[in-house]
């Protein structure tokens, strides 16, 4: 199983970085440990920590010993710069760019950890229970099932006419004018084409 962790715009450059990345690449994540602590270069302190927390991943998240990881991959990307001016002679100013760098690392077993199978999700088979007469069936408890569907079955008097039934919101009288106006111009048109001739203006 693998594990991953980032560290994003270190205020190093991703050359000082290499140095330290490609001395620690392949080995323990404890032997790496140990040589970035007596390592005398500015970029051992980040890696360490992105170990260190490369490791608390890999414990919280998915159960793993520190003893069975190695470092299988560690990497130093550009991750851009800043720009800033340094003053020269006769009154110049050059470039300088501070480079910025993107580390990222993935931890990995030595000896694959099985999983574990059943627990809990094993399924418990069911025991059959054999019936002689009826009378035994009626003094049986009833299921959760059973009991859900005499529930749904047993509805209160009166429950279908009021189904049917129309609901008049008092509050809504006012309301919605335009449905008025349509059904008075239907009823203008249900009268036929002679009111409209007679209705016409002489000009």
């Amino acid at each position: 199983m693998q594990v991953k962790a980032n560290l994003n715009f270190l205020r190093m450059s991703p050359k000082k970085v290499r140095w330290v990345a490609s001395l620690v690449r392949g080995m323990k994540v404890e032997q790496a440990l140990i040589q970035l602590e007596y390592l005398n270069k500015a970029a051992a302190k980040p890696i360490i920590k992105l170990i260190n927390s490369a490791i608390a991943n890999a414990s919280h998240n998915f159960n793993l010993k520190k003893e069975n990881l190695y470092i299988k991959e560690i990497k130093t990307d550009m991750a851009g710069a800043l720009k800033r001016w340094a003053p020269k002679a006769h009154g110049r100013a050059t470039p300088v760019l501070k480079r910025l760098s993107h580390i990222s690392l993935i931890l990995e077993e030595l000896v694959p950890t099985k999983k574990k199978v059943g627990g809990k999700a094993a399924k418990k088979k069911e025991e059959i229970v054999k019936v002689k007469s009826l009378e035994e069936i009626k003094q049986a408890p009833k299921s959760e099932n059973l009991l859900v569907k005499e529930k749904e079955a047993v509805k209160p008097e009166g429950h279908d006419k009021e189904i049917n039934k129309e609901i008049i919101d008092v509050r809504m009288e006012g309301k919605h004018r335009h449905k008025q106006q349509e059904e008075k111009r239907t009823m203008k048109r249900a009268k036929g084409f002679i009111k409209k001739i007679f209705s016409r203006k002489a000009g």
